[in-house]
């Protein structure tokens, strides 16, 4: 009887890529994958640590499993591990501990272990760490849409994020094994790769430098390109970035691209120079602006989106209606909003002037009531317009059949149809609104 494996994972995109490499190691080691609810012989939690309420979760969910099935394997993997390493070891919920950068030993780890024994531990020091660690997925959860991990770790040390401290310096992954992985799941049905990492905009960035001989000083363009060249892609885009990646030469670089979708998610955080400044970014709202600008002039109605933090440290009525004020500005088809929550460890933690939890929730209110307004602005623009949209799913709504998907721009659509076209592109025209998230559509002739 082949042994069971069950996996979670806990916070970003990198990590859920993580999650998929490490599934599919067990699958090549005769490992049955089951949901994460079933009874499992090993339970692998892919651990998050951006907040303090992330660490709860985390502990939560290593000792649901636990709880579940007593006589399994609980592996603790990744960011919440680095954090609280010494605490996790005394867990006795907890049989591995499998820290980043060290993933790829988790079989080995899990065939390895004796129950007399102590808790294994396989936890690297992060900052001392250079090499990126290579895993690669052959397949994901989602039929369409792969997501590439391209580089690890982040330099910035923003005031109020941990992650630099758990994921370490940047390291870049080879651009060939991106390339082969990629060539790979094209192989298998997908048309659509989104490049993802801890701080993507930093991708190659070790290597110029660490002074070695490298082809271009545009790493992140260059490998786009190269992507754009492999047989069957159809679509590339990018996760979020940092304003400054944005130059005209980086832009012109890119929109040679067919493939390249024009969807920015370019991380803002507040709208208040104030805010940026005690948050340790490196960009002022004005330098933001002028980045959208340049991407208008190159790209169709790009759409924009991105994260804000509203409660931050300090943040005044005045800073925060700055923050409003910046937004109508930019016209974001989507915001995700963020209420500041402290994370231990970090700067922001010690800052003055905390802000009470129901001036963040009135702030947070006010501020996705207005982000819902631009998304509606923006998905008038293409009413009546003819898109290509990627189909994905389906979807019933009142007993009506839709299959849904996106456009280049990540606009959700749907079309009423009985056929599945799952994986399929087809030129639609925009009819209308399912309801405030899907448009609608009909085949264009």
């Amino acid at each position: 009887m082949k042994k069971t494996a069950a996996f979670l994972s806990l916070g970003c995109k990198v990590n859920s890529y993580e999650t998929e490499a490490m599934r599919g190691m067990f699958e090549v080691a005769g490992y049955e994958i089951v949901d994460f609810k079933d009874i499992a012989d090993v339970y692998v939690v892919n651990t998050c640590t951006v907040t303090n309420i992330a660490d709860r979760k985390s502990r939560q969910m290593l000792r649901q499993a636990k709880k579940r099935n007593p006589d399994a394997i609980i592996v603790a993997v990744g960011c919440y591990v680095q954090a609280a390493e010494e605490k996790l070891v005394e867990d006795s919920a907890i049989d591995i501990i499998v820290g980043n950068n060290r993933k790829s030993e988790i079989v080995n780890l899990v065939e390895g272990f004796n129950n007399n024994s102590p808790i294994e531990e396989a936890v690297a020091d992060i900052n001392l760490e250079r090499d990126y660690e290579e895993l690669m997925v052959n397949a994901t959860a989602e039929k369409t849409r792969a997501f590439i991990k391209i580089q690890d770790g982040c330099n910035r040390f923003c005031s109020y994020c941990i992650i630099p401290y758990v994921r370490g310096r940047v390291r870049s992954r080879n651009e060939e094994d991106i390339l082969t992985e990629i060539r790979g799941l094209v192989e298998r049905g997908y048309q659509e790769v989104v490049l993802t990492g801890i701080h993507i905009s930093s991708y190659g960035s070790d290597r110029l430098e660490e002074g070695e001989q490298v082809e271009t000083k545009l790493p992140l363009a260059t490998l786009i390109k190269k992507i754009g060249e492999i047989p069957g892609i159809e679509r590339i885009r990018l996760g979020s970035l940092e304003p400054r990646i944005i130059t005209e030469e980086f832009v012109q670089e890119i929109v040679k691209v067919r493939q390249f979708c024009p969807h920015f998610h370019l991380s803002l955080q507040s709208g208040s120079d104030t805010v940026l400044q005690r948050m340790n970014r490196k960009y002022s709202a004005q330098e933001y602006y002028e980045k959208v600008l340049l991407l208008k002039e190159h790209f169709i109605n790009p759409a924009f989106t991105t994260d804000i933090i509203v409660g931050f440290p300090g943040e005044t009525e005045e800073e925060f209606k700055e923050t409003l004020e910046f937004v109508k500005k930019i016209g974001f088809s989507h915001i995700h909003v963020f209420k500041y929550s402290k994370r231990e460890g970090t700067k922001a933690a010690k800052m003055a002037d905390q802000i009470p939890d129901d001036i963040k929730g009135s702030r947070s209110n006010e501020l996705i009531d207005l982000s819902e307004l631009m998304s509606r602005e923006y998905k008038s623009i293409f009413m009546g317009k003819i898109e290509q949209v990627l189909f994905e799913e389906e979807i019933t709504v009142e007993g009506r059949r839709y299959q849904v998907g996106h456009n280049e721009r990540y606009l959700k659509i749907a079309l009423q149809s009985e056929e599945d076209l799952t994986n399929q592109i087809k030129s639609v025209k925009i009819t209308g609104l399912l309801n405030n998230e899907i448009l609608l559509c009909e085949i264009s002739n």
